[in-house]
């Protein structure tokens, strides 16, 4: 059923089965991905992970399952808030939403759960809203470890900097708070600044090499997302004269790693962003099963030269050519 004619028939007092009753009856569910931006690659990986879980639960379950992506081509958290509202009135069962920025898009999240629609979020929270379950990294945890093993390569001494994307997304604040608790554990490490970015690779590259220009005594970056290392020659210095910890692991990531211009990179489950977020809608409208945490934690995975090569292989299940 429509859920426009399902709010319809409700307003005129008509008789409604429960909206898993509807989907459960007719054996199909459409479920809305809302990731922050079409260009960044990791949520390109998630909406193939969202697809795969859709492919594997069908056939499982004997059900048909369709993801429909409603992903702006640059953040705008405004443009989510309207996404989730419209995928409400095409009929969703469930949406999952990365979100840009938790104030703008609590409210939509909140009135999509008062019309009967489930809601997860993936990635980037809104914690005050009425979100079911999130599924991501501990953010502060994240930010710790990229500082930790920053001091680590640097012997525990050095002029860094963060790179921290989108100044009003709260998975990244907590992220820089997360860098800056742990560098106080070391005495020898300095922070010149955070500097944030639009999120597209040409935008993180050209913001780390002006950083550059201005500062040429830092010796370190802190990369809590791996923006400037979706493109290619993205950082200037010449191998291991300034070392560099990043999250994100996608192939084109690795070959920082290869060419030592990166040391660390520290993998989020990108993949699984969109498999786990249509498994906990799956599990809520068809199962009637309620996640056992409103956090679903993901750990990172670590990633240098002496596994890269074994890690690299992933990605030919997870983006085959």
């Amino acid at each position: 059923m429509n859920r426009r004619r399902f709010l319809l028939g409700a307003a005129a007092g008509l008789p409604i089965l429960p909206l898993w009753a509807q989907a459960q009856g007719s054996k199909s569910y459409t479920f809305g991905l809302i990731a922050k931006s079409q260009g960044n690659a990791v949520f390109q990986v998630a909406r193939v992970g969202a697809e795969d879980a859709a492919r594997e639960l069908s056939a499982r379950h004997g059900v048909k399952i369709r993801i429909d992506w409603r992903t702006p081509n640059e953040e705008d958290a405004q443009k989510q808030a309207e996404a989730i509202e419209q995928l409400v009135l095409s009929g969703a069962d469930g949406i999952a939403v990365s979100c840009s920025d938790a104030n703008k898009v609590t409210d939509a999240i909140n009135k999509a759960v008062g019309s009967g629609v489930p809601v997860v979020t993936f990635d980037s929270d809104a914690p005050a809203s009425k979100r079911m379950v999130c599924y991501g990294v501990d953010d502060g945890l994240c930010g710790e470890q990229v500082m930790s093993e920053l001091a680590r390569v640097l012997g525990g001494k050095g002029t860094i900097a963060i790179l921290a994307g989108n100044q009003n997304a709260p998975n990244l604040q907590k992220r820089v708070a997360g860098v800056r608790k742990e560098a106080k554990k070391y005495p020898g490490v300095v922070i010149r600044d955070t500097y944030y970015h639009r999120e597209t690779p040409q935008d993180a590259a050209a913001r780390i090499e002006q950083v550059m220009q201005s500062n040429p005594d830092i010796t370190g970056w802190a990369l809590i997302g791996g923006w400037p290392l979706f493109t290619e020659n993205a950082l200037k210095w010449s191998p291991g004269t300034v070392q560099c910890v990043s999250v994100d692991a996608l192939p084109i990531c690795l070959n920082y790693l290869r060419s030592g211009h990166v040391q660390v990179l520290l993998a989020q489950q990108c993949h699984a962003w969109g498999y786990r977020s249509v498994e906990h809608l799956f599990n809520k409208v068809h199962l009637r099963k309620n996640p056992e945490s409103p956090r679903d934690v993901s750990p990172l995975i670590r990633v240098d030269r002496s596994n890269v090569d074994a890690y690299g292989k992933n990605w030919e299940k997870w983006l085959p050519k």
